[in-house]
């Protein structure tokens, strides 16, 4: 009975800010759970809980110099933490600085700046001739990777090719990924509707889920898309299948007109039919 009227004060005591303070602990916690559930981190994890219970043993026993040391590991236990969760660490903050959620509320306050209609054009044009590109690769089973960047911008991947900073064209993208030409291995970067750089070297995806039949190009669309909000155009050299990669999730089987769709609706939030984006550029186009 006393027990139960200790309880009984101790909860009277809460407020309203206790009880939120306490959910978001636990949000906080159960966020990083997740995160590193399914990474390597999870056995990292599992060593840093066992290392906690021999401190406290070491204390329980009094094993004064055992004590000490664990100690002195905890005090700079902040700086270990940062050091061994850095890949997981990154990840989620990406993810959170890319959350539509609230990107959806400011995107019409943001657009404001930058994103003029020649933007848009340029854009619209860089789309449609990747996928018209896309369509004769993969007839003639010519292997490519296109970047196409969104709010995570590539500097540092691009640095890795050769900047090249010109407009798009189905000639252009030809003569990059001929395989004889010296940039052929490597992606090529869209920013702005522009072809920033070619040859580029991508990450390649930690997921050891991925189909075993993909390839090193898919392989590194994965990765890039992972790492950051880019979406990513390959076609396969060995199949010709067109393929999108976005959020570290890959979908394939594209035709030209769901190609478009589809990278209209990602660059530009929006789904333009094939006969007002025709309209737009002043050009027939055949459907494939």
């Amino acid at each position: 009975m006393d027990f139960l009227q200790h309880l009984l004060s101790i909860v009277k005591t809460i407020q309203f800010r206790d009880i939120v303070d306490i959910l978001a602990i636990a949000l906080i916690i159960f966020g990083l759970f997740r995160l590193v559930r399914e990474t390597r981190a999870f056995q990292l994890l599992k060593g840093i809980v066992v290392l906690f219970i021999i401190y406290f043993l070491a204390s329980a026993f009094r094993l004064v110099m055992l004590t000490s040391l664990m100690r002195a590991l905890f005090e700079a236990s902040v700086v270990v933490t940062v050091v061994i969760f850095q890949p997981e660490i990154r990840k989620a903050l990406e993810q959170l600085g890319r959350n539509k959620t609230w990107k959806k509320y400011f995107s019409s306050f943001f657009s404001r700046f930058g994103k003029t209609d020649e933007w848009v054009v340029a854009v619209k044009k860089s789309i449609e001739d990747a996928a018209d590109t896309s369509v004769l690769f993969s007839r003639s089973k010519t292997g490519a990777l296109i970047v196409f960047e969104r709010e995570t911008m590539l500097s540092d991947i691009a640095a890795t090719g050769t900047v090249i900073n010109a407009q798009t064209s189905v000639a252009l993208f030809g003569n990059i990924f001929f395989n004889k030409a010296p940039l052929h291995d490597g992606a090529s970067i869209i920013r702005d509707g522009k072809l920033y750089a070619a040859g580029c070297i991508l990450p390649l995806t930690d997921d050891k889920t991925v189909d075993m039949n993909l390839g090193t190009r898919h392989r590194a669309a994965l990765g890039i898309s992972e790492q950051s909000d880019s979406v990513v155009l390959v076609v396969s050299e060995e199949t010709g299948v067109i393929s999108l990669a976005v959020d570290g999730v890959l979908t394939r089987d594209y035709t030209r007109d769901s190609l478009v769709r589809k990278l209209s609706e990602l660059m530009l939030d929006e789904v333009e039919d094939e006969e007002n984006s025709n309209r737009r550029f002043g050009r027939g186009r055949k459907k494939d």
